[in-house]
C-alpha cells in the first residue's frame, strides 16, 4: 500500500505541474478529446441525458459522501471506532485537498457556445472522479476487514466500484464540464488517499498490538489484522 500510495501521488504531483504549466501537449489532447465528446453529446440528446443522471444522481458527490457516512457510522455502531474515523476523516481530507487543489490552480472549465450541461467553480482536479474513487476504495477496504469471507458479492461489488469509478469520470467529460486530464488527476489523488489511509491504519494497528487492546474494538482490529 505504501508503494501504491507513493506512486499515485508523484503521478498526481507530475500532472499537476503539467497543468500548472500549461504543457501544450495536454492541453491540446485535452481539447481533442472534449471536441471530440462535445460533439458526439449534441448528436445523442439521449444518451447524454441518461449521462446527466447518472453524474447528477447515483454519482454525485454528494451521494457518496452519504454512502461513506452510511459506512462509518455502521462502523462506529458494530463498535469498530478506529476504522470509522479512518473513513469519515479520510473522506473529509479528500475534500479539504481537492478544494484546496481547485483554488490553488484555477483551471477554467471547458467553454462551449451549445453546452449540454453546466458546472461551477474551477476544474482542476475533478470532485466527482475524485470523491467515487475516495468512497468506493473505502467501502472494498471496509468490506475486506470485516467480511471478506462472508461476503459472496464481493466480485459484483468490485465490478460496481470501477465501472463507477471508471463511469463518473467519463460523464463529467462527455458532458463537458471537465477535461480528461482533471479526470485523472481526480483517479490519483482519491487513490492516493484510499492507499495512504490504508496504510497508516495497518501501521497504527501494528503499533496498538503490543498495548493489548480491550474491548470489542480491540478484538474487532485483532481479527481484521489476521485477515490480511
Amino acid at each position: 500500500m505504501r508503494t501504491s500510495a507513493l506512486l499515485s501521488g508523484v503521478l498526481a504531483l507530475i500532472l499537476l505541474l503539467l497543468v500548472a504549466v500549461e504543457w501544450s501537449p495536454l492541453l491540446s489532447f485535452d481539447r481533442s478529446v472534449a471536441e471530440a465528446l462535445h460533439r458526439n453529446a449534441l448528436a445523442h440528446p439521449g444518451f447524454t441525458h441518461v449521462n446527466r443522471v447518472l453524474t447528477d444522481w447515483v454519482w454525485d458527490p454528494w451521494t457518496m459522501r452519504a454512502l461513506a457516512a452510511a459506512t462509518a457510522v455502521l462502523l462506529w455502531w458494530r463498535r469498530d471506532r478506529r476504522a470509522a474515523l479512518w473513513v469519515a476523516g479520510t473522506s473529509l481530507l479528500a475534500v479539504g485537498l481537492q478544494q484546496a487543489l481547485k483554488d490553488l490552480v484555477g483551471r477554467e472549465r471547458p467553454q462551449w457556445t451549445d453546452p449540454v450541461d453546466s458546472a461551477h467553480y474551477a476544474a482542476f482536479p475533478s470532485g466527482h472522479a475524485m470523491t467515487a474513487t475516495v468512497t468506493f476504495g473505502l467501502l472494498l477496504w471496509v468490506l475486506a476487514l470485516h467480511w471478506r469471507e462472508e461476503w459472496r458479492g464481493w466480485g459484483t461489488l468490485a465490478g460496481v466500484a470501477v465501472v463507477s469509478v471508471l463511469g463518473v469520470g467519463w460523464t463529467r467529460v462527455y458532458l463537458g464540464v471537465h477535461w480528461p486530464s482533471d479526470v485523472v488527476e481526480g483517479w490519483l489523488l482519491g487513490w492516493c488517499c484510499v492507499t495512504a489511509a490504508v496504510f497508516t491504519y495497518r501501521w497504527s494497528e501494528r503499533r496498538g498490538a503490543p498495548t493489548g487492546d480491550s474491548g470489542d474494538e480491540g478484538s474487532g482490529g485483532s481479527r481484521m489484522g489476521e485477515r490480511r
